[in-house]
């Protein structure tokens, strides 16, 4: 089989982990199996969708690596839509209903008081043209619902196994608003059939709204697509993500200066039984990416472990991959140096900067009152010459002999003079960059 799947966001507010996650699975999925990746532009509400919205995504798709092969927009298929909405009508599978939304309402409490599944009733079925004329000249403007067949819809999910839905369980969905608009069910659909995708990977929120799509796609003689439904993602307490959670659209995580294959590999990862190593690569997820290797627990999405993992995601990133990117922040001349030196010891790249500053500029140096007297006499023992990584040892151990202190004592009231914090990347490295000059003003500051 050809592989084609779809990301299908709606330009109606930023993306967020979730959607970035379903993004990413499809993406690793199309690329495991040679196949192609379609980005569509779910923009039909007109009234929520905005251009901006629309260029925050393709940014945000940029930034996680996230090339599409094809491109689809809905709001250049109306036409498209009104002749499968005519298709479906001669065929006497689309019907035009008139209940406003409290008599629908009412209709359902009424089949759930009397223990019957609260699905439409199909009593629109039963106006006749006068009624309907009638009920027009009242000003009322009739939605079209999809007329289900009496049978049992079932397919083999590659994320929940055997799904079955009875007949009589599924209400004949609506598809075109009173105002003449498609809904997404079928938009999608028509979409699906027309580009031939092959495998739609999705949220379980929408095995109710497949069910449907089965019949549907039949109707409309398309083949019908594999389906995959995952669990939602949940917060790291088991409950519906929130803010709580900390940045959750992509715009914050990147602006907080989250590395975005840590993200990729995160979600690609998570509800798996595979733990995010840090050194993976995009070609390696790919490589390594099984659709049927995801749990039903809904996996839970911890900032905390995402942090931890962004962390191992810097510590094995080469020298060549954020030359460019720290350039960017401002750090002029910047060495290979100086990222092997701290590389291991930031969480984010935006911590560079600091460390810049602490090699090549300027900081504010710590020294406790009760050191003051040892920081001198440590300034007036500073190797003399060419200084490298042995320089750090040597002079500790000559001011450990001479003063005595050791361990703490001896090391950290140092690092809070030449760094300003007390903890940061080995000073053996640091020194040499830090230089003679600058390392003697911080002493004698």
């Amino acid at each position: 089989m050809s592989v084609k799947v779809r990301f299908a966001p709606s330009p109606t507010g930023e993306l967020h982990v979730g959607n970035a996650r379903v993004a990413i699975l499809n993406w690793l999925f199309a690329r495991s199996q040679g196949g192609v990746f379609l980005l569509r532009m779910d923009d039909t509400d007109e009234a929520r969708s905005t251009k901006a919205f629309e260029e925050g995504i393709y940014a945000d798709l940029d930034w996680l690596g996230l090339g599409h092969d094809e491109f689809l927009r809905q709001s250049d298929r109306y036409a498209r839509y009104d002749e499968a909405v005519e298709t479906l009508k001669a065929d006497g599978r689309l019907y035009p209903c008139f209940e406003t939304p409290d008599e629908l309402e009412m209709k359902r409490k009424i089949r759930l008081g009397q223990g019957k599944p609260p699905v439409y009733d199909r009593g629109a079925l039963d106006l006749s043209d006068d009624d309907r004329k009638k009920l027009e000249a009242e000003g009322r403007k009739p939605h079209w619902r999809f007329r289900l067949l009496d049978e049992a819809v079932e397919w083999d999910d590659l994320g929940r196994g055997a799904v079955h839905f009875a007949p009589g369980h599924l209400s004949d969905p609506v598809l075109i608003r009173e105002d003449g608009r498609p809904l997404y069910t079928l938009s999608s659909v028509v979409d699906d059939g027309d580009t031939k995708v092959s495998h739609v990977i999705r949220g379980e929120d929408h095995v109710a709204n497949t069910a449907v799509q089965v019949q549907l796609f039949k109707a409309l003689g398309f083949d019908v697509p594999e389906f995959s439904h995952l669990p939602l993602m949940v917060g790291a307490e088991g409950k519906k993500l929130s803010k709580r959670e900390g940045s959750l659209s992509l715009r914050e995580l990147r602006e907080e200066g989250m590395e975005s294959l840590a993200v990729v590999t995160y979600l690609a990862r998570l509800g798996t039984s595979h733990a995010p190593e840090g050194s993976e690569t995009l070609e390696h997820l790919a490589s390594d990416f099984d659709i049927r290797g995801f749990g039903r627990a809904a996996p839970r999405y911890d900032p905390t472990e995402l942090s931890n993992l962004n962390a191992k995601v810097l510590h094995h990133l080469p020298f060549d991959q954020v030359q460019s990117r720290l350039k960017e922040q401002g750090l002029d001349e910047v060495s290979e140096a100086f990222w092997a030196a701290i590389h291991g010891n930031i969480d984010g790249l935006n911590e560079a900067k600091y460390w810049w500053d602490v090699c090549h500029g300027e900081i504010t140096p710590l020294v406790e009152a009760e050191d003051k007297d040892f920081i001198a006499f440590a300034a007036d023992h500073l190797p003399e010459g060419d200084w490298d990584e042995t320089t750090w040892k040597a002079w500790t151990v000559a001011v450990k002999d001479a003063t005595g202190r050791k361990g703490k004592q001896l090391f950290l009231p140092l690092r809070k003079a030449l760094t300003g914090r007390d903890h940061g990347p080995e000073l053996k490295d640091l020194m040499p960059l830090i230089g003679r000059d600058r390392v003697l003003a911080r002493l004698t500051s």
